[in-house]
């Protein structure tokens, strides 16, 4: 939860607002003493986000395979043939 002053709801409001739409708590204080929260409502309709399982897809692609050193460089000298730098 972030906490903030009056005088950021104030000047700042635009800040808060992304805050608060990205799903964060804002608690507002006014002489250092907690006043109100500033709380995103909650929105069921909301998809959320599905995040890979990049362990099971590893997996699937390589089983239980373990890489030697000498194919890990092989690989990595692959992938930077022909970049600059």
């Amino acid at each position: 939860m972030k906490t903030v002053n009056v005088r950021d709801v104030r000047n700042r409001f635009s800040a808060l607002e992304a805050w608060v739409s990205e799903g964060e708590k804002i608690e507002i204080c006014k002489r250092g003493k907690p006043i109100a929260w500033l709380v995103p409502i909650p929105h069921s309709n909301k998809p959320k986000l599905v995040k890979p399982d990049f362990a099971a897809r590893r997996k699937a692609i390589w089983k239980g395979r373990i890489f030697t050193a000498v194919e890990v460089k092989r690989m990595r000298e692959a992938e930077l043939d022909g970049e600059q730098g």
